[in-house]
């Protein structure tokens, strides 16, 4: 128990990090209602370009700018494959995560992955000093969110979301959806590249294989963060908290389920039944739900 409590730090920094890549994830899946595995790779892509600018002395502040910027791309390539090629969107993710492979070697130098040393370079976070990196991750998730909140409040943010919530009357009304899509896509991968920017500076290094698996994470956070807090969060910036939360509870379990001796290449498995669980929690409910008025009404007429 005292090993648990003691890692609960790191867990917590970790979360709040996966938490971030968790929001972009809500953009695509909760916004625009589109599955979009795009992630898995422009979540290296933002690690990657992040390690290297900062290896050939950039700025790191610029340095996470120019990660943020290269998800963008990234995103607009999927919302370009799924608008204007007619690619269904889960199919157009997983052409740009194929794609970013590839130019995500390219980008580490043709190596597997590339180190970061907090010692060399002044990064903003590192694993070296989680004190700190709470504080600084916390700062940027409230940033985001604000900034979030404000944009999805004006016309434009209001016709993304009109997008995703019916499409039909969207265009209706007069809006482009097919760019309101590729804004989607390319808003929510630059939000993960700037996550996987502080995941390599936290970690203290940049691997092609450092997104596999990030969509899973990245629903598991979503879903437990909706059910968790779905009830008590209806404001929409409490809701890209709760993705956060989500994300932080996500890893405080995978702490827990660790130090109680799980296997670590079990990992992916309980990830993915954790995710399944969760996401079957809302259709277990309707069904409940369903039951509960037509059992009452055989009742009163029975009676």
């Amino acid at each position: 128990m005292f090993a648990f409590l003691s890692s609960l730090p790191g867990a917590i920094a970790q979360g709040i990090i996966w938490g971030i890549m968790a929001i972009g994830v809500y953009i695509t899946y909760r916004i625009l209602d589109l599955a979009d595995l795009t992630v898995d790779g422009s979540l290296c892509t933002g690690g990657a370009v992040l390690v290297m600018c900062t290896v050939g002395g950039m700025n790191i502040y610029l340095a996470m700018l120019v990660a943020f910027i290269a998800g963008c791309i990234a995103g607009f390539f999927t919302g370009v494959f799924n608008t204007m090629f007619g690619i269904p969107a889960i199919l157009a993710g997983i052409l740009t995560q194929l794609g970013l492979y590839s130019i995500n070697l390219r980008i580490l130098g043709n190596k597997a992955n590339q180190t970061l040393s907090v010692m060399n370079y002044d990064l903003i976070v590192s694993l070296r000093y989680i004190p700190k990196t709470i504080i600084v991750v916390g700062v940027i998730t409230i940033a985001i969110i604000g900034i979030l909140y404000w944009f999805f409040g004006t016309e434009y943010g209001n016709s993304v979301r009109a997008t995703g919530s019916n499409r039909a009357m969207a265009c209706a009304n007069g809006i482009n959806t097919d760019s309101r899509k590729i804004f989607g896509f390319v808003i929510s991968n630059g939000i993960v590249a700037f996550s996987g920017a502080l995941l390599a500076q936290y970690q203290g290094f940049a691997d092609v294989n450092m997104g596999r698996g990030a969509i899973v994470i990245g629903l598991a956070a979503v879903i437990i963060g909706e059910v968790a807090f779905g009830k008590l969060f209806k404001n929409f910036a409490l809701r890209l908290l709760s993705a956060v939360f989500g994300g932080i509870i996500y890893y405080i379990v995978i702490t827990l389920v660790l130090r109680l001796g799980l296997n670590a290449n079990d990992l992916k498995l309980f990830s993915a039944i954790v995710v399944a669980l969760f996401l079957g929690v809302p259709y277990w409910k309707s069904k409940i739900n369903i039951k509960k008025p037509t059992s009452a009404k055989g009742g009163n007429n029975n009676a």
